[in-house]
């Protein structure tokens, strides 16, 4: 099997919006220098998600998620790749005024390398989007299925399944990105819809559970490379058995040291 790099200089929000109708846009989470460093030289972009709340802190949802967790990942992130467009997650309650939006925005500039930030909400938050654009933050909107409201929705419900929603979303994405956001990441929406939406923007849409039509893909890498194992959602695709590999290699490990058999010779001072 061949490994494919793509090897070049860094990329910034200019680069992504070229990939409009161009080329499609690669996206991938990361949570720490280690794995961020193996992503660096593959993905156009990396998402330091609140989703980490749930696939390192083990919790049910991401909403206690803090900003001192995600400033603490993202300086990690940032560490391990330096060709990727990294994009700060800001977590739940980080935004709910354009004042305390763009105080926080400001604090993960000048505290990490981040390029962009990515914010939850449909057309009630393209003022705050607008107001931090203005002030030189670079913004990805995120609408559909929104992991912050999953308690005051009731659960993980995908979005699009009437007509009416469809529009709603679709208004949505178009007033976030008059607002300023210069990618709108589309989550657990039928894929028809976000592929209407995806033709109507000018700027590119990541999909997420949102079928192929979007101009680029993101997965949480712990899912796709199997090793959270609590749940797998319909559009996760997973590309490696992770926990199965580490358990079988972690239970050699235990056998040799039970037996004697490690260190040998090769492996001792």
């Amino acid at each position: 099997m061949s490994m494919q790099k793509e090897i070049q200089k860094k990329i910034t929000v200019s680069t992504i919006k070229k990939y409009k109708n161009n080329k499609k846009i690669v996206m991938i989470t990361a949570y720490d220098a280690l794995f961020a460093s193996i992503f660096n030289d593959y993905v156009d972009m990396i998402l330091v998600g609140d989703s980490l709340n749930m696939s390192f802190l083990g919790k049910n949802d991401t909403l206690s998620a803090t900003m001192d967790q995600m400033i603490y990942h993202t300086k990690a992130v940032c560490n391990g790749a330096k060709r990727p467009l990294i994009v700060f997650d800001m977590p739940f309650g980080s935004y709910n005024t354009k004042e305390q939006a763009l105080k926080n925005a400001i604090r993960v500039y000048k505290e990490t390398n981040a390029d962009a930030i990515k914010i939850e909400g449909g057309s009630e938050r393209a003022e705050i989007v607008k107001y931090l654009t203005d002030n030189g933050i670079a913004v990805i909107s995120h609408i559909g299925l929104m992991p912050q409201f999953v308690r005051s929705e009731g659960g993980y419900k995908v979005r699009g399944k009437s007509q009416e929603d469809a529009q709603i979303l679709l208004q949505d994405a178009k007033k976030l990105q008059d607002a300023g956001a210069f990618i709108v990441l589309l989550e657990g929406i039928k894929s028809e819809v976000a592929t209407t939406i995806t033709k109507s923007l000018d700027v590119p849409t990541i999909g997420i559970g949102a079928g192929a039509g979007c101009d680029g893909q993101v997965l949480v890498w712990s899912d796709m490379f199997g090793f959270f194992e609590e749940f797998k959602p319909k559009f996760v695709k997973r590309y490696l058995n992770g926990a199965n590999l580490i358990r079988e290699a972690l239970q050699n490990y235990v056998n040799e040291v039970r037996e004697g058999k490690f260190p040998t010779d090769e492996f001792s001072y």
